[in-house]
């Protein structure tokens, strides 16, 4: 693996051990105002966990989760995700295909993890699969197809 501060990933969290930090771009920027920094680990060699802690902002009129917000999470996690797996910066690939099916409704009092799982790594493509959970709750199920971009 490379330089563990390599990109937008960085060393573990002060307050959560464990855990590493995944920086989502400037603090203007829309994944930086919406979740903060997110917190990644391996689960294993084949799957990376991406963690927010919802705020108010991430619920809905009916008092879960927003759609959204596990969409956006999804669509950040699958970078945080393959960057921890791979060992490589991948903060300038594009997301090209995201498929997702919500299954329940996340509970804004808990912790929503990205289970994230890369399939297969070809020159410039990473196909990817995953779910959202709330513990043993499954709240959304993706697939993706990610492109890695060569800087000009």
């Amino acid at each position: 693996m490379s330089d563990p501060n390599t990109g937008a990933l960085r060393g573990e969290h002060p307050d959560h051990p464990g855990w590493r930090e995944f920086v989502v771009g400037e603090p203007q920027h829309f994944n930086r105002m919406m979740f903060g920094n997110l917190l990644v680990r391996l689960d294993d060699e084949k799957q990376a966990r991406v963690r927010i802690i919802p705020r108010e902002m991430h619920g809905n009129l009916y008092g879960a989760i927003h759609g959204g917000v596990v969409l956006a999470l999804t669509d950040v996690a699958l970078f945080a995700g393959a960057t921890i797996l791979r060992g490589q910066d991948l903060s300038g690939a594009v997301t090209l295909e995201l498929s997702s099916q919500f299954i329940g409704a996340g509970d804004p009092a808990k912790p929503l993890d990205a289970l994230v799982e890369v399939l297969r790594e070809t020159g410039k493509l990473i196909f990817c699969r995953g779910s959202v959970v709330q513990e043993e709750q499954v709240i959304a199920a993706f697939s993706a197809i990610l492109r890695k971009v060569t800087p000009r």
